[in-house]
């Protein structure tokens, strides 16, 4: 599949790339996305939720009524979780949500991501570009110059530069990502990949 390369103002730089097809070409694997999108935010949760068992209730362990001929059910201390204020019965703890995916997996959820957004004609390539001082309207003019600027977009970059993610950090719709640390939610989440050249060769190498 053969796509057309555009420089940031938006024009058609008469060029062509070709999309690797053993990447962007596949068929998707709906299952492995599950997963993958599964595990990616099973690690955003921080896990620190905690509620406090009737051992860790602060109040007298005195118990409150003789053990028979109340003519109701034996009271314990004031903790017990059958009374207003007491602990709670097998309530949440600490925990670590990670778990296992096998690399293999992760590769073809990524790859068929990217190939249902090939499939959708969701993805443009543009020239390699630097901003020469981080500015939201430079980044913001690009956008409506690829016409793009309607969506949620995901530019991404062969590596880091922190002029293009200052001038993109304040628009809401848009994120920046390096092509080695693309990851199969944030291609789904995206409207539209806009793709950079070298980014390409470096989708080839990581996936």
């Amino acid at each position: 599949m053969e796509v057309n390369v555009y420089n940031i103002k938006g024009e058609d730089t008469g060029r062509k790339v070709a999309l690797n097809e053993s990447i962007f070409g596949i068929e998707p694997n709906d299952h492995a996305i599950y997963l993958a999108v599964k595990q990616y935010m099973a690690n955003q949760r921080q896990g620190t939720h905690k509620s406090k068992e009737r051992s860790e209730v602060s109040g007298s362990t005195r118990k409150l009524g003789r053990q028979k001929g109340g003519g109701g059910a034996r009271r314990g201390d004031i903790n017990s979780p059958v009374l207003v204020g007491g602990g709670r019965v097998f309530g949440p703890k600490p925990r670590d949500y990670w778990f296992k995916l096998n690399k293999k997996v992760k590769a073809l959820a990524r790859k068929s991501a990217l190939s249902y957004k090939a499939k959708e004609n969701a993805i443009v390539v543009v020239e390699d570009f630097n901003f020469e001082a981080p500015k939201t309207k430079d980044f913001v003019e690009m956008t409506k110059n690829l016409k793009v600027a309607d969506k949620k977009l995901l530019l991404v970059l062969p590596e880091a530069n922190k002029n293009v993610y200052l001038s993109a950090r304040n628009i809401k719709r848009a994120n920046v990502i390096i092509a080695s640390s693309l990851n199969t939610y944030k291609v789904l989440e995206a409207d539209t990949l806009v793709i950079t050249e070298n980014s390409l060769k470096s989708i080839d190498n990581f996936c």
